[in-house]
């Protein structure tokens, strides 16, 4: 298997903080591969040094000759002026001048300019890419070539990033969070595309279903180090916890042996004079392994929420429309104490208004919520963290309060103390929201929501951005939460560890009401597709026949012969004689049959019968078309 990339001793820093030091790995052709860390552990900074956009303090990536590299970033700067078809292949100077030449022939009716742009469409190979960017971009929800790109949605620039990625055919692609913003069929559509694409990836996403449905093998940074795992996900996880528990293991081995050690260092300088030299170098060196702390710091999400009564909220009739698109159509639904409710539907169809609508940020057209008087909303909104991104990380949630009163009065935070249970250190919360990382914001997001003590949270994508390991204590916190929840998520894997029911907004202000999690609702959904397929595929072969033998009896008279042909007639008069045979002879078994005598050879006399019926049906078949005719 050729190799493709090699990466060495690669280490990086970013001032005294040492992110990874001497990684080395090597990515083989083929290869499907997940990184996985922590955020702040230079996943996204490991993927620019190997992708030739940032430098590196030390070490060697060496790329095999020609190798074409495709990387999309977790944000990709597009130009605002070009449209989604020049982005697409801005690159391939050629491909849009002859695309562009063609349209603009279309467009004026010149036919000798569009003989010429066809002729420059053939030779660039143009007709083939047009079709395969169009395809494509409607598979990922982007149907307008001719759209500005300022004028798409983030979600809209990554897809139209991604697509150009795609279809410059890299032999190695690396991909930064490429689901997030995507919408659930367009991740499913990206996890079976590369599933069965023959090139190599190395992808950074917190997408557990897709880690384990499209990769082969993860690597994880963690303690500045590389460790690597043939396997996918799931195989992962199983032998990340042996690697801890040996890590474990070893370091109270060596604290054990250092303490030993510690006791021949202490004494008196003329007792150890003569010892070897060695000696008092292996015990540095156990010193410093024995300083590895292998403690994992995990966010804290010990908020409990405030009393949430009987009455939650009841929706009635709810209508809301833009212009002509529905949103809701006559909704209506009492939700429950406890109950957990995932959202989910393609973009744009309304599952981020719909939630507006319930906290009354957006009025609806008619119908009423009837919201209980101890509701308290919890809102985790998906545009992100509203402050001030010149504020200090502590002056954000000093601004919100001062005292952080929690679990109705049983824990009492500042807000350094509430900061740190969220991964702030001290030094953290000094810094400015604007250089905060994508996790850390998202951190910092869920901290200024809970610390309200909320009873009912609405979460609108809260996965993007947060690392694999807090959407797992993020997960087991609603498992528990004594409260409400509304999840808007298009992280499978969240959604079914959370949710009792799923809301499908199918569009046109149709909503569905699921029992259970996602992958209940799309195997149910597959099962009723095949059903469809199936169901159509029969009538059409229906439909086909009726339509034959309607051709057949409407056949015209002058289209008909009219007699048989010589051959015809022969066949018809043997066919005569030889139904006359077949019915004598069944008509003899009949007549021994019913004889009530013994049959010694009744079985093979039954097999007869039946064979000499098949034969019956089929020549008195053929009997009668020549009888028509005759």
């Amino acid at each position: 298997m050729a190799i493709f990339l090699q990466i060495e001793n690669l280490t990086k820093s970013y001032g005294d903080r040492l992110l990874f030091g001497d990684v080395t790995f090597g990515i083989n052709e083929g290869d499907k591969i997940g990184l996985i860390a922590k955020n702040g552990m230079g996943k996204t900074t490991l993927l620019r040094c190997i992708a030739g956009l940032e430098p590196y303090d030390s070490g060697a990536v060496t790329a095999r000759t020609g190798l074409k590299i495709g990387y999309l970033e977790q944000t990709p700067l597009l130009q605002p002026e070009l449209t989604v078809l020049e982005t697409c292949i801005t690159d391939n100077i050629s491909l849009l001048n002859a695309i562009k030449a063609y349209e603009s022939a279309v467009a004026c009716g010149d036919m000798d300019a569009l003989a010429s742009a066809t002729e420059k469409m053939d030779a660039t190979q143009a007709w083939d890419y047009e079709d395969r960017l169009k395809q494509m971009l409607t598979q990922l929800g982007v149907t307008d070539l001719n759209q500005p790109v300022g004028q798409l949605s983030g979600g809209q620039r990554k897809r139209v990033a991604l697509a150009k990625v795609i279809l410059e055919e890299p032999q190695l692609i690396i991909l930064d969070e490429p689901t997030n913003h995507l919408d659930i069929p367009s991740i499913e559509w990206l996890e079976s595309y590369l599933k069965r694409a023959r090139v190599a990836l190395l992808m950074v996403t917190h997408d557990r279903y897709f880690l384990d449905r499209v990769c082969d093998r993860i690597l994880e940074i963690d303690l500045t180090q590389i460790f690597g795992y043939s396997g996918n996900y799931a195989y992962y996880l199983r032998k990340r916890q042996e690697r801890v528990e040996a890590m474990g293991a070893e370091l109270a081995k060596v604290k054990n042996t250092l303490r030993k050690e510690q006791e021949w260092m202490n004494r008196q300088p003329q007792a150890r004079a003569g010892k070897a030299k060695y000696r008092i170098d292996a015990f540095y060196d156990l010193k410093k392994r024995a300083a590895v702390d292998l403690r994992e710091r995990n966010v804290d999400l010990s908020v409990k929420s405030s009393y949430i009564g009987n009455k939650i909220f009841e929706a009635r009739n709810i209508c809301k429309n833009f212009g002509k698109k529905v949103i809701l159509q006559d909704f209506s639904y009492t939700f429950a104490r406890y109950e957990k409710v995932g959202i989910v539907g393609k973009n744009g169809v309304g599952k981020s208004t719909f939630i507006k609508l319930l906290q009354g940020l957006l009025p609806s057209d008619s119908g009423t919520w009837d919201i209980g008087e101890t509701v308290r909303f919890g809102y985790y909104n998906q545009d992100g963290i509203d402050f001030d991104p010149d504020k200090k990380v502590i002056d954000a949630i000093t601004d919100i309060a001062e005292d952080i009163v929690l679990n109705d009065g049983a824990a009492r935070f500042s807000p350094s103390q509430f900061l740190q249970h969220f991964l702030f250190t001290p030094p953290d919360q000094q810094k400015p929201i604007s250089k905060l990382s994508g996790g850390e914001r998202s951190r910092l997001y869920l901290a200024s929501v809970l610390m309200r003590s909320p009873n009912f949270l609405i979460l609108d994508e809260p996965t993007n951005d947060l690392d694999i390991v807090t959407l797992g204590i993020l997960e087991e916190y609603l498992a528990n939460f004594k409260g409400c929840a509304i999840i808007i998520s298009h992280d499978r894997y969240f959604l079914d560890n959370i949710v009792d029911h799923i809301f499908v907004l199918e569009g046109d202000g149709v909503v569905k009401d699921f029992p259970g999690g996602y992958t209940d609702y799309r195997e149910w959904k597959t099962a009723q597709e095949e059903e469809e397929k199936t169901r159509k595929a029969a009538e059409e072969e229906k439909n086909r026949k009726n339509q034959q033998n309607t051709s057949l009896r409407q056949k015209p008279a002058t289209e008909r012969p009219a007699k048989l042909s010589f051959k015809e007639r022969k066949e018809y008069e043997a066919l005569t004689e030889e139904l006359e045979k077949i019915n004598a002879e069944i008509a003899s078994l009949e007549a021994e049959f019913n004889s009530g005598e013994a049959i010694a050879d009744i079985s093979e006399k039954s097999n007869r019968y039946n064979e000499l019926k098949a034969l019956l049906d089929e020549k008195e078949m053929r009997w009668l078309e020549l009888s028509e005719l005759a």
